[in-house]
């Protein structure tokens, strides 16, 4: 079966990050702390045919672990202790990811392939392992099936399925397998309807 693979990512913040593009002094490198992945049918009736969640190891670019901080954990309920017991290095992560793609594309909602792959590895001082044309932005699928340009501008992933009225289990919000789930859904959902076609996926590139 034809499948896409969803993902999203959560990377490290403090109060104010985004707005300042973390350029403050005391801002940490965005470097992925969790990484979560659906597999999507593209046939059929579009079955979800499996998740992928990894916590990582936050390192910043000497080589030492990054404490969270309390803003982060709230945000995202990632804690000390799931890095301590759950955690993995950047490539270890990064290798079972693409072990679940099984080849796939990667659709995030936006481009947290440049937190995963660009920064994260950069920052870590190792090679990317999965290529940037491996990856596409999920946001462009939504614009095919007719989603209006300023309800994208203002719809993070973790509401999409609420935007779309799909019912779907209980998710929590940034946290990146159900972020994942959210836009899993959603997409699930229009090509049910019939307002995303599954070739969709198969574009090379699809224009803004």
């Amino acid at each position: 079966m034809k499948t896409a693979i969803i993902f999203d990512c959560e990377f490290l913040c403090l109060e104010g990050s985004q707005r300042r593009f973390w350029c403050a002094a005391h801002d940490p490198d965005p470097v992925i702390a969790e990484v979560g992945a659906v597999k999507l049918g593209l046939e059929g009736d579009f079955p979800i045919l499996g998740s992928y969640k990894a916590h990582v190891r936050p390192i910043d670019r000497f080589g030492a672990q990054y404490a969270l901080d309390p803003f982060f954990t709230a945000l995202t309920g990632i804690t000390e202790d799931n890095i301590r017991s759950e955690g993995v290095l950047l490539q270890d992560a990064l290798a079972g990811l693409d072990r679940f793609s099984d080849g796939a594309r990667f659709w995030s909602w936006g481009k947290d392939e440049l937190n995963m792959m660009a920064i994260s590895c950069y920052v870590a001082g190792i090679q990317p392992s999965i290529p940037a044309h491996r990856f596409d932005n999920a946001v462009k699928l939504l614009l095919a099936a007719g989603m209006p340009v300023e309800d994208l501008a203002k719809t993070p992933s973790n509401k999409l399925a609420d935007y779309y009225g799909v019912q779907h289990p209980p998710l929590q919000g940034h946290d990146a397998l159900d972020d994942a789930l959210s836009v899993s859904y959603t997409l699930q959902h229009l090509m049910k309807a019939g307002n995303l076609q599954p070739e969709t996926f198969d574009l090379a590139r699809i224009r803004d």
